[in-house]
């Protein structure tokens, strides 16, 4: 009896000892807070709160492998949204989520959908996206974005064709 009972206590103290599994998924976090933040900074065409929740370093990703700079974005994005006469992001049904990596790197996943009406042709136009973002000290260091751009640029082309029908007619 008295070799069972320290059998079950070594057992016991073998199973408390051992390390538990560290959390890598989060539904709630800093860092998905900011990812938030820039979305309705974004929205709200605030380049400067925008900018602020990026490293100096960081990198975005567009679709495309080739980084760019926070200012360098801002102005491609404002290109872009000077086609539209609203836009923004969907409030429902977005999902974010926090990974912690193998590495112990901190990624925010986000996917929602993106829906701009368009300047002169008042085309409406939504677009699903996803965005992976990469943290270091609460700074976004690097940041990707997938979504379909053939919308975009056709709604684009639809608009300079419209501009330029509406010029002709006027001369």
């Amino acid at each position: 009896m008295k070799k069972l009972f320290l059998l079950v206590l070594v057992i016991v103290l073998f199973l408390a000892c051992q390390e538990k599994p560290q959390q890598r998924y989060f539904e709630n976090s800093p860092e998905i807070e900011t990812v938030k933040a820039g979305i309705k900074a974004y929205e709200d065409q605030d380049w400067t709160t925008w900018k602020s929740n990026f490293a100096d370093t960081a990198k975005i990703f567009h679709n495309t492998n080739k980084g760019a700079s926070p200012d360098q974005m801002i102005e491609g994005m404002k290109g872009m949204l000077s086609n539209f006469s609203s836009y923004g992001f969907g409030k429902e049904g977005n999902i974010y989520e926090m990974v912690v990596d193998k590495q112990g790197k901190t990624w925010v996943n986000y996917w929602g959908n993106w829906g701009g009406k368009a300047k002169v042709t008042e085309k409406q136009l939504v677009i699903p996206v996803h965005l992976t973002v990469e943290f270091a000290d609460g700074k976004i260091v690097q940041e990707y974005a997938y979504y379909d751009t053939a919308g975009i640029g056709t709604t684009i082309s639809e608009i300079e064709a419209t501009l330029a029908e509406n010029e002709s007619k006027e001369e």
